[in-house]
């Protein structure tokens, strides 16, 4: 058994089974492969003891293999499942195989973070019947039932204040780590920074394992408002310089890093903060020390990559298992006695897929009340719509289902700003196309319907900016479009998410604004043979041309408005609104009010794709 020496403390069923039942069936299935002990050196083969690390990361608040916003089992292009209740099965399998080994410790499971955001069963809980009224959080119910021994804070963790994540904090039977969230006037660490757990080598002495937790410095700006005067974050690299010599001299044989940072070296927020977003794999070359990384934050599928340290000339194994339980990491650990000391001589990881066996019946029984009374609060009726409205076509063209976004959010500050200063000055509003599969049909509208259209958690704020600033911020916005000439038809993919120096992947969807106004259109053609940077043209306000020094107020997320996305003016632009409002729920409470939406109350065309001043085709 090990010991544990904490520094602090509806259908559900997925559509694919475990052929037989068995573990050796389940995880050959999910695309286990086993990997040979390290062997050493030829005529010095001392005995090898092989640890196992189990990890998960960006759950985001799913338990069941559940679209919500879809009323449906979820599914999508690469048919995955999601979920803890699949995670269990998995974890279940890992453990009755190692179990089945002579001499073998029992695994570890982690995770990296960004645990209690991120559907309507995590928001349920923390704005419907929030866990401090004395509900257990479905997911803190769900990662103890699955036994994890250490999580580590997500940037997520912050959203919905500090008295949602300490009862989650409380509710949890293992620690949540972070040692670069630091108090704001001492600089100590406000969660556990680590945790040294004792693993059982039967006939041995134990291999004592330090895990270290790390979370994401950008929650100074994406949660400003949570955060600013109580906690700090310091960089990824700089804190585990701190920390992994010290749990080192704290006995760890072995240390593992849970990192919410991704693998490779970059940052959506520019030079708003000094330390990078990204930093695992800088962390992993330049703090001698670690054995392993768990990564997280991403929502990439990197099954293994090895880096050597710069300083020690020892490799380092990463890993990082998608997002929403899609997989599950299994990082193997081989340890020779070396001087009476555990030394850790070989490393490997691989990722194992989720979608592959069933739903744990012991999780889904735990929680399936809970998943229910969400269910029916996302499926309420609240309204009606004249028209459907769909978002699959956001991305290229001017769509009521965006506009009615605009509409919301620019309406309520017009609303708020009543008798200041700025009551004056015409408003706008900026949305991302987040969700291309979201719609709200014609007839009856429920929550899930208008949910659908904003998948975050948001918050309403407006800021002062001039026409110039305008300009600047629809060119950076327009760079999500890929350079192309000639009146097409273009397939969608030909022309969105556009490489970028900040985007390497691709600019996503979430990071492409549109810009629309409240009493009168904000109108502009983007001109997409241009290169980026010269493609806005026609800018006007009312019909007339923006000038350079005109004055607007423009209705912004909060994400937004403290860097996320990097877009220019925004995060120094005056605030005049800030009432920590949920967007989403603006709109819900919005179709509540009415009791209907009606797209000709606030749809126009406003902008739209041109080559060369020739009008484009875009086909889905």
């Amino acid at each position: 058994m090990r010991q544990n020496m904490d520094n602090g403390d509806s259908s559900t069923i997925g559509r694919r089974t475990v052929i037989g039942g068995a573990a050796a069936t389940a995880l050959a299935a999910a695309g286990f492969q086993a990997v040979p002990a390290y062997a050493g050196t030829p005529g010095h083969q001392p005995k090898t003891i092989r640890l196992s690390v189990m990890g998960t990361t960006d759950l985001h608040g799913n338990v069941f293999n559940w679209d919500y916003f879809k009323n449906a089992e979820y599914d999508d292009t690469a048919h995955n499942d999601i979920g803890l209740a699949k995670i269990s099965t998995l974890v279940k399998a890992v453990r009755e195989r190692i179990a089945a080994e002579r001499r073998t410790p029992a695994p570890l499971m982690l995770d990296a973070g960004d645990t209690i955001q991120g559907t309507p069963l995590a928001y349920y809980f923390a704005k419907i019947q929030p866990i401090t009224g004395g509900h257990v959080h479905p997911m803190a119910a769900a990662m103890n039932a699955i036994g994890y021994d250490a999580a580590a804070l997500g940037n997520h963790e912050f959203n919905y204040g500090l008295d949602i994540l300490r009862k989650f904090q409380q509710q949890l039977k293992f620690p949540l780590l972070g040692a670069n969230a630091q108090d704001w006037s001492t600089g100590l660490p406000v969660f556990p920074p680590y945790v040294l757990k004792r693993v059982h080598v039967p006939g041995e002495r134990p291999i004592t394992v330090g895990i270290l937790g790390l979370t994401n410095p950008g929650i100074a700006i994406w949660d400003k408002a949570n955060v600013e005067n109580k906690i700090k974050f310091g960089g990824i690299v700089e804190l585990a310089k701190l920390w992994v010599p010290r749990v080192r001299a704290a006995g760890a044989d072995v240390v593992i890093v849970a990192a919410h940072s991704g693998m490779d070296l970059s940052s959506s927020y520019g030079d708003a903060l000094p330390v990078p977003e990204n930093a695992s794999v800088l962390m992993a070359e330049t703090v001698p020390g670690i054995d392993a990384v768990l990564v997280g934050h991403a929502h990439l599928e990197i099954p293994e990559r090895l880096v050597t340290n710069k300083v020690t000339g020892q490799q380092v194994v990463l890993t990082e298992p998608l997002k929403w339980g899609m997989r599950l990491s299994l990082i193997d650990l081989d340890l020779q006695k070396q001087h009476g000391c555990w030394k850790v001589v070989g490393r490997h990881s691989q990722v194992l897929n989720a979608n592959t066996v069933e739903a744990d019946p012991h999780v889904i029984s735990l929680l399936q009340a809970d998943h229910d009374k969400v269910i029916g609060y996302v499926n309420a009726k609240i309204g009606t719509c004249t028209e459907a409205m769909s978002a699959a076509t956001a991305p290229w063209e001017d769509t009521a289902a965006l506009d009615f976004v605009n509409f919301i959010q620019a309406d309520a500050v017009s609303k708020a700003l009543a008798g200041t200063p700025q009551a004056a000055l015409p408003v706008l509003a900026i949305a991302a196309p987040f969700n291309r599969a979201a719609a709200i049909p014609a007839g009856d509208v429920s929550v899930r319907d208008v949910a659908g259209l904003y998948i975050f958690d948001n918050t309403l704020l407006a800021v002062t900016m001039t026409g110039a600033q305008i300009t600047d911020y629809l060119e950076f916005s327009a760079s999500y479009f890929k350079q192309v000439s000639g009146p097409g038809p273009f397939q969608a993919d030909q022309v969105t998410n556009a490489v970028t120096p900040t985007a390497p992947n691709g600019t996503p969807d979430y990071n492409y604004d549109i810009m629309g106004g409240l009493t009168k259109p904000l109108a502009y053609t983007i001109d997409i043979a241009k290169p980026a940077g010269s493609r806005i043209t026609g800018l006007t306000y009312g019909g007339a041309p923006v000038t350079a020094d005109q004055q607007f107020v423009v209705a912004v997320n909060n994400y937004r408005q403290s860097g996320g996305g990097n877009f220019p003016h925004v995060k120094t632009a005056p605030v005049v609104y800030n009432r920590q409002v949920e967007i989403r729920q603006l709109m819900i409470d919005y179709v509540t009010a009415t009791g209907e939406v009606n797209p000709s109350t606030f749809h126009t065309t406003d902008w739209s794709l041109t080559s060369n001043g020739a009008p484009i085709v875009v086909t889905a």
